[in-house]
């Protein structure tokens, strides 16, 4: 019988491959970025998740393992099993993220970013440090092996210095070949253990203390070779 290097919290289905969850987690990205593009002050968000859907579905992707998610306005301020409210249209000066969690054969993607429209200054630093945190998280679990509370207890410290309040109900999670949920379902936030690469997605979502609006940013955990 062969034993398993990894705990049970980081083990992997009979389909995982290396390969296999990098070109996810890469069409994951690029999807991200294409759905972005097309996306225009005066549209309704309710259209904006369909162009989402429809963006993975030409590009060869099963459309999701948890729903298909595009916030706008202050729809950003809600965490993801909260369902937005209806109706809202992007504005001339507004903020929007995207979360899509696709597969791409037996591998699963994940993937979230903010985007700003306009000249708010205040919303476009919350998309911005919502991207750079993570970086800042994903630098100092490289560095110092921390485990999975000590990076969420990081980045709570390091948002609250930023001027943002961290959503613990976006706590990390786990990612592998599908379904990694019949291998592990605990959140980043409570491992006791240092994470290993390429098994655990890094989430933050940014708050602004009054509410009007929130960011987000998620990715694999990778090295640094895998960020332009």
């Amino acid at each position: 019988m062969t034993i398993s290097p990894f705990p049970a919290s980081e083990r992997v289905g009979p389909a995982f491959s290396v390969d296999g969850m990098l070109r996810a987690r890469n069409k994951t990205r690029q999807a991200i970025a294409d759905i972005a593009a097309r996306i225009r002050p005066g549209m309704v968000e309710e259209d904006a998740v369909r162009l989402a859907k429809q963006t993975l579905v030409d590009a060869g992707m099963a459309l999701s393992w948890h729903p298909t998610r595009v916030r706008f306005g202050a729809n950003t301020l809600k965490s993801m099993r909260q369902p937005s409210e209806p109706g809202v249209v992007l504005g001339e000066h507004d903020i929007y993220f995207l979360d899509i969690a696709p597969r791409l054969d037996a591998w699963e993607g994940d993937g979230g970013k903010t985007y700003t429209v306009g000249d708010d200054a205040g919303q476009a630093r919350c998309a911005r440090d919502a991207q750079a945190l993570f970086h800042d998280v994903r630098g100092v679990w490289l560095r110092d092996r921390l485990t999975g509370q000590a990076l969420y207890a990081y980045a709570d410290r390091q948002a609250r210095a930023m001027g943002w309040e961290l959503n613990f109900d976006l706590p990390g999670h786990r990612v592998s070949d599908f379904p990694h949920a019949a291998i592990h379902t605990g959140s980043l936030a409570d491992l006791d253990i240092a994470p290993s690469e390429m098994r655990w997605i890094l989430e933050i979502h940014l708050l602004d203390p009054q509410r009007r609006f929130g960011a987000f940013f998620e990715d694999m955990l990778l090295d640094d070779a895998h960020y332009g």
